[in-house]
């Protein structure tokens, strides 16, 4: 009976070292990644005024995300998040009808324009201790991220919408996660993440026959939930 109960503890020993995360491991993870922004629209200015009441907001997209995880021991680690590059569209809101009086079109709900951005985040992970498969984590870090091919589609560029930009965005970064190891190596991974992402839009507004000119902008926060489901292998 003590032999018996002794190899148990040696094979649960193992078992538990097997799984453990050590110095200098090397985790790779790839899968889907979902951006999704908050709800909230951002008033549109002219020239310092609000434009009729208009205001613009930023639709979901879903990439292929990628992450890098290097282990400092058991419970610390750093992980760097890449993906490709995120598509959104910029929905024009206009309940009060203001482009139906002004260009003789209701764009309320319009695609007014699409744009591409890359969020690389580096955040400070740590892992709980289970003893088991399961690893569960939280982390926090820091965003940069990249807004580039901005552009009005057809309908706003044609009644003088022009020369869209988006400004870069630093922020903070939080999330939980969980690694389930299903062997030495192979992994599966779940997390959810919040990214403080704000950019200043701006835009050049030409449109002569209702004497609109004039600089436009938006201050557009994105601050998205970020759901990744991923499969990871550990070297």
């Amino acid at each position: 009976m003590k032999k018996t109960l002794l190899t148990l503890a040696l094979l649960s020993t193992l078992s538990t070292a097997a799984f453990a995360n050590q110095a200098g491991d090397i985790l790779i993870r790839g899968g889907a990644t979902s951006v999704n922004p908050d709800s909230n629209t951002a008033a549109v200015l002219l020239n310092g005024a609000s434009l009729a009441g208009t205001s613009l907001s930023v639709d979901d997209d879903t990439q292929l995300g990628l992450n890098f995880v290097y282990f400092f021991d058991t419970n610390w680690a750093i992980e760097v998040l890449a993906a490709t590059p995120f598509t959104h569209d910029v929905i024009l809101n206009d309940p009060n009808g203001a482009t139906l009086a002004i260009y003789g079109a209701d764009l309320d709900g319009a695609k007014l324009a699409e744009v591409t951005h890359l969020p690389p985040t580096v955040s400070a992970l740590y892992y709980f201790d289970t003893g088991t498969a399961l690893k569960p984590y939280v982390g926090v870090g820091i965003n940069y991220t990249i807004f580039f091919d901005e552009e009005f589609t057809s309908t706003p560029d044609a009644v003088g919408f022009s020369n869209l930009e988006l400004d870069a965005s630093f922020g903070y970064a939080v999330q939980v996660g969980a690694d389930y190891e299903l062997d030495e190596n192979w992994s599966i991974n779940a997390s959810v993440r919040y990214i403080d992402i704000s950019s200043d839009a701006s835009f050049d507004l030409d449109e002569t026959g209702y004497d609109l000119s004039g600089k436009g902008n938006a201050t557009v926060d994105v601050n998205p939930m970020v759901y990744s489901i991923m499969v990871g292998y550990k070297f």
